[in-house]
């Protein structure tokens, strides 16, 4: 459980200070509750005759006035830290790997399901900042609210306190137990949780497949994954029943050894009756508040769980760790004795050659070849194997990927605009860029006018992946936000390929648009689009 507590500490990140407030603040509300057991004891000592103050209406109502408003306070400000630090932590920790995402290779998104990604960044780190800081923290209150009372029974009746202590730590043990089994079995509810989340994206994703192949829902990874989580979350349960029950026995126990041992000292005449009904209701007052810290100890044990999930993804390999940022003088490219693979198999062998700063050139070749390979790793999408590749006569594994990316537009042949204004898709390329600019850079990619015919022009919203435009708009955008951006370095990965005759004039417009007076490499089919080019790249099985 220790081991949980620095978790969440750790992962608070920033709000440290938040969730240190927040706890204080829980600590003193325990101290407010407890002040209720002296009113408790006044009122008995009165009822039973034995006044100890002598205006006990006026010192009970003024205990209960400071418990109550010292937790309402206390309460408040609790509420208020935990509520903050666990937004705000999840919050903090989305953004910190959603940037961290950009730096690692692409061969990890082929590795690693985007829905084990998607469900990490969603259902994992929404279990996060709805349950970690409660649990902790209403956790500690009950704690500390039983160590008090305790405390205090000690210096009533040595014997009941040390009865009373005993139960606590007995009780601590079987939360241990019982935190371990939650250990032990909540990976699998985890996993189970992830699957769930990553095959509802591909159902939703491939939906118009299984429409119309008529595929039974019941055979589908959906509906495994719905009984798979199914089971393990009463697995889970199951498991943590007994130790559930081990601790209310605990409790009972104790609860009715102090009851008896209560009355038994009374009727020996070693205990006065209003110190005999003052521990009666302390011990229901401590073991209630042992039995509501007691539940948030499952809580943690998932949380611990969930927190690993998110530390695995935030550890992913990085390629940018020994970057620097570098302003290129020129943009000749250079591959020099290149070879790379996914797997086992090399999809580049020995690939040698070099683009001179402000020229054209193609890279034709079967499917297969290695073209989108060759450009993704100029990119730095992945990093070679063996060789090198150098811009401005520097390998690109000196430079920061943004330093580098800086230099470097691409338009791909299946473009992705987001859900989101066209205006906002366009400035993708320089997110500061003036109303003019977007402008002047829409027209040089010939897309102005058909922007203007959409219902809100620059400001309508565009469906997700660009679902409501075709496909030459898509790509005209695309261009727009390339122009946009004004990078020296212009890769277009068969960004012609699939465009009808209507709209590829219209297109090739934009391309000599974009490419004018920078270095260009293109890959293409069509042999008419790459006549102007100042050489041809031809790959053939990767050589």
């Amino acid at each position: 459980m220790i081991r949980t507590l620095r978790k969440i500490w750790a992962f608070s990140g920033s709000k440290k200070g938040v969730l240190a407030k927040a706890l204080i603040a829980s600590i003193l509300n325990a101290v407010f509750e407890s002040l209720q057991f002296g009113a408790i004891m006044i009122a008995l000592q009165t009822i039973l005759g034995n006044q100890i103050v002598s205006h006990p209406v006026f010192a009970i109502s003024g205990i209960m006035l400071i418990s109550i408003l010292g937790k309402a306070a206390t309460g408040f400000f609790s509420n208020q830290g935990m509520t903050e630090a666990g937004y705000y932590m999840c919050a903090e920790k989305r953004t910190h790997i959603a940037d961290l995402m950009k730096y690692v290779p692409m061969g990890y998104f082929n590795k690693t399901s985007m829905g084990n990604i998607t469900a990490v960044l969603t259902s994992v780190m929404g279990d996060i900042e709805n349950t970690a800081p409660r649990s902790l923290i209403l956790m500690f209150g009950g704690f500390i609210q039983a160590v008090i009372v305790s405390i205090a029974l000690l210096f009533f009746d040595v014997r009941i306190g040390l009865v009373m202590l005993i139960g606590i730590v007995c009780f601590l043990f079987a939360t241990s137990l019982y935190n371990r089994r939650v250990g032990k079995n909540a990976p699998q509810k985890q996993k189970a949780q992830t699957e769930l989340v990553k095959n509802t994206m591909e159902f939703l994703g491939g939906i118009s497949v299984i429409k119309s192949f008529g595929l039974k829902g019941r055979n589908s990874n959906i509906m495994r994954s719905v009984e798979n989580s199914t089971k393990e979350n009463l697995n889970l349960e199951y498991a943590i029943i007994p130790f559930t029950m081990f601790q209310e026995m605990i409790l009972y126990v104790f609860d009715i050894a102090i009851i008896a041992l209560a009355i038994s000292f009374y009727f020996s005449g070693t205990m006065a009756l209003a110190d005999c009904l003052l521990m009666i209701v302390a011990a229901f007052m401590v073991y209630a508040s042992l039995l509501s810290a007691g539940n948030m100890v499952a809580a943690l044990g998932l949380m611990d769980v969930a927190m690993e999930q998110v530390e695995a993804l935030d550890n992913t390999p990085r390629m940018d760790f020994n970057g620097k940022e570098i302003s290129v003088k020129n943009t000749d490219i250079t591959l020099s004795d290149v070879s790379f693979s996914y797997d086992k198999s090399e999809t580049l062998q020995h690939i040698s050659f070099r683009i001179p700063s402000k020229s054209f050139t193609a890279i034709v070749g079967p499917s297969g070849s290695g073209k989108s390979t060759l450009c993704h790793l100029i990119s730095r999408f992945w990093d070679v194997n063996h060789g090198s590749i150098k811009l401005g006569g520097i390998d690109i594994r000196d430079y920061t990927l943004d330093s580098l990316l800086a230099n470097i537009s691409m338009v791909f042949q299946n473009v992705y605009l987001f859900q989101d204004s066209v205006i906002n898709n366009i400035r993708f390329g320089k997110p500061d860029a003036t109303m003019e600019e977007v402008e002047a850079a829409a027209k040089a990619a010939c897309c102005h006018d058909f922007i203007m015919s959409l219902p809100n022009g620059y400001e309508t919203i565009i469906g997700e992946g660009g679902s409501t435009l075709s496909g030459g708009e898509r790509q005209r955008i695309s261009i727009a936000r390339a122009i946009l951006k004004n990078a020296p370095v212009i890769i277009l990965d068969e960004a012609t390929s699939s465009i009808d005759p209507e709209n590829e004039r219209q297109l090739q417009m934009a391309i000599e648009a974009l490419t004018k007076e920078k270095t260009v490499i293109m890959i293409a089919h069509r042999l008419k689009t790459i006549r102007g080019a100042d050489q041809i790249i031809v790959l053939d099985k990767g050589k």
